[in-house]
């Protein structure tokens, strides 16, 4: 019995190892056993070389800690399986020359993840990629500045399943042999410059559920063979130069989501076989040249759809009623086409509801009805409705350009002739008092004419008179035998002269041997960083005054990247500004600036600084800094915008721009961009007739926007920064920067502080008061960032909200905020929350359009030079006649738009 129960004990024990042993391998594969120390000297060698190779900080791979534990590395098993260098910082070294030099990685054979998004890796994509890293699964290089092909290698990686290649300037033709991944899920190469035809060996790719092509200059036809991916969810070819009609075979991918074909050279018709989309929920074909009736049948089997762009092309015919009927609609743009009909008559509660339609620029006719009140928004405009307006139809419809009876329609002869070419019944009555009225505007243009020739006439006078006086100026100089006026300028008299006359705004002037002097020969040593105008070194004075000097090579860079910065500071003067000591202009190719040292350099490298301890610590600013450096740069670009006549667009707000001295007060920088507002509304006259043209050479971002709405886009980029911590936010502008931005805002809203804690920076320790200041910065973000221009609050708001943070999110609710008042105008607290929710359906349109958080205002050119100092207290902005109310709206709310596309 002994033995038995000896025999009995044994069994049990040896059962509960096995136990213990199956429950070790199961938490080991799911990651939450204790990870095996890296035991491959080579592959420690590997990393080691992979952190000098990239410049890696200390401080996230630290050369006596473990391996496994360093940021972004991942192990299993005691082997390297993951390396993500994303969001990586890099030492000033690796700032200087980031290079793709990632060699190391090939002795990593257990590798299967490698992301490097947004890291800068300008260069090639090695060869050897798809010869050496065979157990690879996901390769993440977007954003990372690389160019050159697309290694036809990388088709020998088997076992990938996710391929991101997108935003990055990788040109060539996209290889064939990626068509042998049959594992692939994920391929992205959009946004690059790629040419050639897409490969028909797509066609192969059964696994794959997202195929992104867009963006690049692919020619030819769309292959039909991409119909047999039966497990696509996403596919976008937009943006190429495809031609040829849309393949019926599309018409298969059952599981498609997302079908985006727009901005190609697309022909023929819409075809029927595409009603096999059955979980289609976006369909954008716009901006082709497809024509002819959209077949009957082919929307009634499409009942997921939520978004249906077909703008931009020859469509003609009626639009189907069951376009109309879909339940999930939210948004229709069908204009710029040649639709034609009647509305349907839709009762109140139609799938409409809510809906945003753009039938604009069309042939539709008839009279409207009373159910346009369904819609959350209607553009008609620019076609031949007729008859009444609905009372009800007035806000949330345009009606521009029609033959309605109320103001800005077409013609009466126009709408006519419309109507009786095809036999329709027109309205006569459109037009009751039509010749009375073109009476009274003919004699209304007579006078107009009058009035604004003699206008014409008395500033010819004016400029005459200017002009003569400054002639007799300059002769009354030249006969008192002025000083030093400079070289006399070269060409016509609208062109800059070679070194312009300074004053003394611009400091004192050296010689170019003190300028070896004070910058050791301009070594290495004292090399700061390269700008985008010149190279920055620091240096010291004779007195051994610490100072910085700008060097601008002209064979690099335009000669207005010295010659704006002179003329900024010859005109303008503010503590705020970083102060200009003096230049040097001896030498032909190169140019100098001195200006006057910033002990804790700019925002962008004081915002997390190393320790003095050595130990390679960071030390995060607290919010106390924060707040006084984000008003302090308010202040700044309030002088800028609102101080100076005309106003002073910075056009390079960034944290880099943002300059500090030993007590972390703001002295704007990085003023070599610095222009006059573009098309400022307050510049009399004179002042616009006489301003000179710049140089026929263009400034070196002389497509960056000269307005003071791009200024403060940009400042709210730099309050997110300061909130959330993350670097790098305004001075990016790509698809990474957008997507985080989208995601950010989601967590600002007037009616929840606790969400702002989702976006905080973990660095911040901070009490319910100073929470609510993050809180209020990040509205004041947020409504800065607003995707429309005139919509974004203007800076001296901006300022006063950031002094009196508490106000923001204090004040009454918007309903009682909006019966106080100051004086005659609104208060900026008022103006603050007046009309948060005025702009969110224009907000929607524009997100819905593809222009999330982008400045909508950059793209224009600019000329002129800097006008003379303003007053202080004079509102110059070119919005100032504007309800202050008006240009405060809640920005969007991004959830709405993220459920419907």
């Amino acid at each position: 019995m002994n033995i038995c129960c000896t025999l009995s004990h044994v069994a049990m024990e040896a059962q509960l190892c096995v136990f213990m042993i199956a429950l070790v391998l199961l938490l080991n594969q799911s990651g939450l056993a204790q990870e095996v120390p890296l035991n491959s000297s080579s592959e420690r060698s590997a990393l080691l070389g992979l952190r000098s190779s990239l410049g890696l900080r200390g401080k996230d791979w630290p050369i006596k800690a473990e391996p496994c534990d360093w940021v972004g590395v991942e192990c299993l098993n005691g082997r390297v399986i993951g390396i993500t260098v994303s969001g990586l910082r890099r030492t000033r070294a690796g700032r200087l020359k980031p290079v793709f030099a990632v060699d190391s990685l090939a002795n990593l054979t257990s590798l299967v993840r490698f992301n490097a998004s947004g890291f800068l890796l300008p260069g090639l994509i090695p060869d050897w990629f798809g010869q050496r890293l065979t157990a690879l699964q996901v390769l993440d290089l977007r954003s990372a500045t690389i160019i050159g092909p697309i290694p036809p290698s990388l088709g020998s990686l088997s076992k990938l399943t996710q391929l991101y290649l997108s935003d990055n300037g990788l040109t060539g033709i996209i290889p064939s042999s990626l068509g042998q991944l049959q594992e692939l899920s994920i391929l992205d190469v959009s946004r690059n410059s790629l040419t050639g035809l897409i490969p028909s060996g797509f066609s192969s790719l059964q696994n794959l559920t997202r195929l992104d092509l867009s963006s690049n200059f692919l020619p030819g036809p769309i292959p039909s063979g991409l119909g047999n991916l039966s497990r696509l969810q996403f596919l976008s070819l937009s943006d190429n130069s495809l031609a040829a009609s849309i393949p019926v075979g599309l018409g298969d991918l059952s599981r498609l989501v997302e079908l985006n074909l727009s901005k190609n050279s697309l022909s023929g018709s819409l075809p029927l076989e595409l009603r096999g989309l059955r979980s289609l929920r976006m369909m954008d074909i716009g901006d082709n040249g497809l024509e002819g009736p959209l077949p009957e049948g082919l929307f009634s089997s499409l009942t997921q759809l939520q978004v249906v762009v077909l703008s931009g092309n020859k469509l003609d015919g009626a639009l189907p009623l069951a376009l109309w009927l879909i339940t999930n609609l939210r948004l229709l743009d069908v204009s710029r086409n040649n639709f034609t009909g009647t509305l349907p008559g839709l009762s109140s509660n139609s799938s409409v509801t809510g809906a945003m339609f753009n039938i604009s620029n069309n042939l539709f006719y008839g009279n409207l009805t009373s159910s346009l009140s369904t819609f959350s928004s209607i553009d008609l405009s620019s076609n031949y409705f007729q008859g009444k307006v609905p009372e009800d139809s007035q806000k949330n419809v345009t009606l521009t350009k029609n033959c309605l009876q109320m103001e800005n329609q077409r013609s009466l002869e126009e709408c006519r002739l419309f109507y009786t070419s095809r036999g329709l019944t027109f309205d006569n009555n459109m037009f009751p008092q039509s010749s009375e009225r073109d009476s009274k505007n003919n004699k209304l243009i007579f006078i107009l004419v009058g009035v604004f020739g003699g206008l014409f006439f008395i500033v010819i006078l004016v400029v005459v008179l200017v002009v003569l006086l400054k002639i007799c100026d300059k002769s009354i100089a030249s006969q008192r035998g002025s000083a030093n006026v400079g070289p006399v300028p070269e060409g016509d008299g609208h062109s800059l002269p070679k070194d312009p006359i300074y004053e003394s705004g611009v400091g004192e002037s050296y010689s170019y041997e003190q300028m070896l002097r004070f910058t050791s020969d301009f070594s290495e040593t004292n090399l700061i960083k390269h700008g985008h105008s010149g190279d920055i070194f620091q240096g010291f004075l004779e007195s051994g005054i610490p100072i910085v000097i700008k060097k601008v090579d002209l064979r690099s860079f335009k000669k207005e990247s010295y010659i704006m910065e002179l003329q900024f500071f010859s005109k303008v003067s503010h503590t705020r500004l970083v102060p200009l000591l003096g230049h040097c202009l001896e030498l032909e190719s190169d140019k100098f600036l001195v200006y006057k040292y910033m002990p804790n350099g700019d925002l962008a490298n004081s915002l997390h600084r190393v320790t003095s301890s050595g130990d390679d610590r960071l030390q995060s600013q607290d919010w106390i800094t924060r707040l006084k450096i984000a008003t302090g740069a308010a202040e700044a670009l309030a002088y800028l915008h609102h101080e100076c006549t005309p106003p002073i667009v910075h056009r390079d707000v960034q944290a880099s721009s943002i300059l500090l001295d030993d007590k972390f007060e703001v002295r704007l920088g990085s003023l070599c961009e610095a222009h006059v507002q573009e098309g400022d509304a307050n510049q009399n006259v004179l002042t616009r007739l006489l301003r000179k043209p710049q140089a026929s050479e263009p400034g070196p971002s002389a497509s960056i926007s000269a307005t003071c709405a791009h200024d403060v886009y940009c400042f709210g980029k730099v309050l997110l920064e300061l909130v959330t911590g993350k670097l790098g936010i305004s001075q990016a502008d790509n698809a990474s920067t957008r997507e985080w931005l989208d995601h950010t805002l989601r967590y600002i809203s007037i009616y929840d502080k606790e969400l702002v804690l989702k976006i905080l920076d973990p660095s911040l320790i901070i009490d319910e008061d100073l929470l609510e200041e993050v809180w209020a910065m990040a509205i004041v973000a947020r409504s800065c960032l607003n995707p429309k221009p005139s919509k974004r609050p203007p800076m001296k708001y901006i300022l006063r909200a950031l002094e009196n943070p508490l106000k923001v999110v204090r004040v009454e609710s918007s309903s009682s905020a909006r019966l106080r008042t100051t004086s005659s105008r609104r208060s900026w607290s008022t103006a603050f929350f007046g009309t948060w929710q005025q702009s969110s359906s224009e907000s929607a349109t524009a997100v819905a359009s593809g222009n999330t958080n982008r400045d909508s205002s950059s793209g224009s050119k600019h000329t002129g030079r800097f006008g003379s100092q303003g007053s202080a207290g004079n509102d110059f902005s070119s919005s100032h006649k504007r309800l202050s109310n008006e240009i405060f709206p809640e920005p969007l709310d991004m959830h709405n738009i993220e459920r419907l596309v």
